[in-house]
């Protein structure tokens, strides 16, 4: 009977773990078409990593990365081979056991399946999301492991196996510092938790301590690292801050505006991250987001902690979007800020439910919860309806994503790897006035890898040659024309 109960509880989050998977792992080998650059150079420094043995902790290339995705990525190569697709596999990985994540960790903070579900649903149907699933960028592991990381800490602070808890969650937290720049933001967001749960902190302080110093113990040798290599810490956020502007304050204001007005009103006009200027939530989603919102403000000061963090969550992630003035409003900066919208939009979701369901007369009992079920299965059926059509149709064939997948370059990949090794083969930069060797010309990544020829000794071995356009290539040699 047990066994029964346990099976039906999870079936929900089963199914909703079941699209997450087919919306992340359906036709990934055609969708995102080609292959962008910056997924090229990982892709490119972990063949090196495979073929040299040293992986590295960060790889300075491409504005500097953080090391651990692309060693990922390395060990799907090592099985899968050098195929684009096998570059994202570990992103939909990585997005489902998102989904999973938002599950327990709402269920967690309210002590509600319905909103946990709700969350969890409304992530694993979005566009937002789907679409860093499915590309080979180090950003999406933020989000999973601050969801982890929180979980288990709010674990820790409870009286049943806080050890347990403490050394897996200070493991995820530290782990989240390897994903992405922005991820350095949550500190604050953790120093907000703790104040929250004092008073469980100050009957928990020896776990909590654990859970602070494996977290510290995981991030050493990337600080280390930094310690020793300065320049790499910062990247080029200081290139792109508002900071550098002649208006700091002006830019900021704008800032804030334009990524207040993403979610509702005009997202990204990346066609690499979106459909150029779409929202990023889907209308119903969104309004579901605002009434979130308003309840959470309106329940903030009666001593609700999970919307402290929630609200703390969302300030503190949302300050390296703000402070920086490239590409706003910028869907991939701001990827960590996902969780706590959808759980807001969970949130306003069920409030609106047990509205509309206050107003149904309770005298006929079935014909309410037929009603009830009739409309659910509607609105379930119409998001995933949506993603589907925005992902795969109206964003997937757009004639904008090939091109801003470098679609003509990876072509030319692909058209080189079909040739023989001892056919000389040149690919020409034009405007290029220095060797094409490492990251200096990211334009000819996505055929290093799809040739795997990033090294001299690689190039040398299948005679495929990188040359600037103010070099000529050898008579009788097969030449390829990058503008």
């Amino acid at each position: 009977m047990l066994n029964k109960k346990l099976v039906c509880s999870a079936l929900p989050i089963i199914f909703i773990l079941i699209i997450a998977s087919f919306f992340r792992l359906y036709n990934l080998t055609s969708y995102p078409p080609s292959l962008y650059s910056d997924e090229a150079m990982n892709g490119n420094n972990a063949l090196e990593a495979l073929s040299t043995g040293q992986f590295k902790i960060f790889y300075p290339e491409n504005n500097g990365r953080e090391g651990l995705f692309i060693n990922i990525q390395a060990a799907f190569i090592k099985y899968l081979g050098n195929s684009p697709w096998v570059l994202r596999l570990p992103s939909a990985i990585f997005g489902i056991l998102t989904v999973l994540g938002l599950y327990f960790l709402a269920k967690q903070l309210f002590k509600n399946k319905y909103v946990a579900l709700l969350s969890s649903f409304f992530l694993a149907t979005s566009f937002w999301h789907i679409i860093f699933s499915r590309i080979g960028f180090r950003a999406i592991m933020a989000p999973l492991f601050l969801i982890w990381a929180i979980y288990f800490l709010l674990k820790t602070l409870e009286n049943k196996k806080q050890y347990v808890w403490a050394i897996i969650g200070g493991i995820f937290y530290g782990l989240g510092f390897y994903s992405y720049i922005a991820y350095r933001a949550t500190p604050l967001l953790m120093i907000i938790i703790l104040i929250v749960f004092w008073k469980q902190l100050i009957k928990n302080w020896k776990p909590v301590l654990l859970y602070i110093l494996i977290a510290f113990i995981v991030v050493l040798p990337l600080g280390l690292y930094f310690l020793q290599n300065p320049a790499n810490f910062m990247g080029r956020t200081s290139q792109i801050s508002i900071f550098s502007s002649s208006n700091p304050l002006i830019d900021l204001g704008k800032n804030v505006a334009q990524t207040l007005g993403m979610f509702n009103v005009a997202g990204d006009w990346n066609w690499r991250h979106n459909i150029a200027g779409r929202p990023e939530l889907f209308w119903p989603v969104g309004i579901m987001f605002i009434l979130g919102l308003v309840m959470g403000i309106k329940e903030l000061f009666k001593k609700k902690k999970e919307l402290w963090i929630l609200f703390g969550w969302l300030i503190a992630t949302a300050a390296p979007v703000v402070v920086s003035n490239e590409g706003i409003p910028h869907a991939l900066r701001s990827i960590i800020m996902i969780p706590p919208i959808f759980i807001f939009a969970g949130i306003g979701g069920i409030w609106l439910f047990n509205f509309i369901k206050s107003k149904i007369p309770q005298k006929s009992s079935a014909i309410s919860k037929f009603i009830i079920l009739i409309s659910l299965f509607f609105i379930s059926s119409a998001l995933i309806i949506e993603a589907y059509n925005s992902y795969f149709i109206v964003w997937g064939k757009n004639p904008n994503v090939a091109s801003a997948f470098n679609n003509d370059v990876t072509e030319m990949g692909y058209e080189l790897n079909a040739l023989p090794n001892s056919l000389p083969k040149y690919v020409i930069v034009g405007e290029a006035d220095k060797p094409i060797i490492r990251d200096n010309y990211m334009v000819v990544q996505p055929i290093m890898f799809i040739t795997d020829t990033f090294t001299p000794e690689k190039q040398a071995q299948k005679n495929i040659h990188y040359i600037p356009s103010n070099q000529t290539a050898p008579k009788g040699s097969f030449e390829l024309f990058i503008k």
